[in-house]
């Protein structure tokens, strides 16, 4: 795909003029460097790579611990004398509170940061187009699996690092994700600057509704239950009983779009708990009370950093659907039926092209 470009300086010459000059300035100092070995100039590449690591570890932190971190700073800021900024803040908050279910507060430049790029580079993510989307329709694309962090899906919906605009023009992605994370002082706004909105009625309705055409709303169907399920090598998505998002499709006049990502459950290795254990049990309790599922997984450093293994989504084929504000039982189960046969050809297509066997199968559970 896109790669960076790189601008070879022209050394060379001027290496061999600043030799001539008397010690003690600026130019026998530059000379005096560039006869260093090379070995003690940091390598570029390995400086990328840093740079790469990095870019994803902050991803990570600032979803675990951006929200509860700058809680308790605001909390910790009105005993302070900066009481002043908190509540400032704090009256701000409360004016903002409902521009989340609004469509948000996206910003292009957010959007567009070179940050996103090291951390596309890293896995790397890609972005692979099969059929147009066009910008008199409004869509909803189910994103799957959705693994532990859905790496992918923030990369090519939140970010422009693999140019989702350039390839789908005219169309505007906004990616769901849990409504509780828009409640967090500094971390909403981060989600929003990205495109990213609470995955509620409200918000979705306000999108296909209100805001125009050429919006695509990206929703992880698996949702935190599916999370607890991704292994390494298991291709699963959890669909079989998730119809809400086909019901809201029909009663908006959407169109549905199948998304897959090869390799998005390769990211971490997760210990998994058997079906009836205690601790199993005590994920699940979590989950209801939580919104998310809190799962034991480790990667390649530290335990944090996710392995760098290639994840690669597809954009199916849209679905047209027709609107009716009040679709039946039988016409939602067609269209799921409809949606869930798009998925697995989209699966069995591209699958050998991604290090799958023929005999491997996309299990809908």
């Amino acid at each position: 795909m896109s790669c960076l470009d790189s601008v070879e300086l022209g050394l060379m010459s001027t290496s061999s003029c600043t030799r001539c000059v008397h010690p003690g300035t600026g130019s026998s100092i530059l000379s005096s460097l560039q006869d260093l070995p090379l070995a003690l100039w940091p390598c570029s590449s390995r400086m990328e790579k840093h740079l790469q690591v990095i870019s994803v570890l902050q991803f990570v932190v600032s979803f675990l611990a951006m929200g509860i971190a700058c809680t308790l700073l605001l909390i910790y800021m009105f005993c302070t004398d900066c009481w002043l900024i908190a509540a400032l803040y704090t009256a701000w908050l409360i004016v903002d509170w409902n521009t989340p279910k609004r469509g948000g507060r996206r910003s292009s430049w957010v959007r567009n940061w070179t940050v996103w790029t090291y951390f596309r580079d890293y896995f790397p993510v890609r972005l692979i187009k099969t059929h147009d989307l066009l910008p008199n329709r409004n869509y909803i694309l189910g994103y799957h699996p959705h693994g532990i962090f859905c790496f992918g899906a923030f990369c090519n919906f939140g970010t422009e690092a693999t140019g989702f605009s350039k390839k789908f023009p005219g169309i505007k992605p906004s990616l769901a994700t849990l409504a509780g994370n828009f409640r967090l002082p500094v971390l909403r706004d981060y989600l929003m600057s990205g495109g990213i909105c609470p995955v509620n009625r409200h918000s979705i309705d306000y999108l296909l509704s209100c805001n125009g055409t050429g919006n695509a709303v990206v929703i992880v169907v698996g949702g935190a239950a599916e999370s607890l399920h991704c292994v390494p090598g298991v291709n699963s998505v959890t669909l079989k009983n998730r119809k809400g998002f086909v019901k809201l499709a029909l009663r908006k006049g959407s169109d549905l779009v199948p998304v897959y990502s090869f390799g998005e459950n390769d990211a971490y290795k997760q210990v998994i708990f058997e079906e009836g254990t205690c601790w199993r049990a005590l994920q699940k309790r979590l989950q209801k009370i939580l919104g998310f599922a809190p799962c034991l997984f480790y990667g390649s450093a530290w335990g944090i950093v996710p392995f760098c293994n290639p994840i690669t989504t597809i954009v199916g084929e849209p679905i047209t659907v027709p609107k009716i504000e009040d679709p039946t039982e039988e016409m939602v189960d067609l269209y799921h039926g409809m949606y869930v046969r798009s998925l697995r050809c989209l699966f069995d297509k591209y699958k050998t092209r991604f290090g799958l066997k023929e005999s491997d199968i996309l299990h809908i559970q």
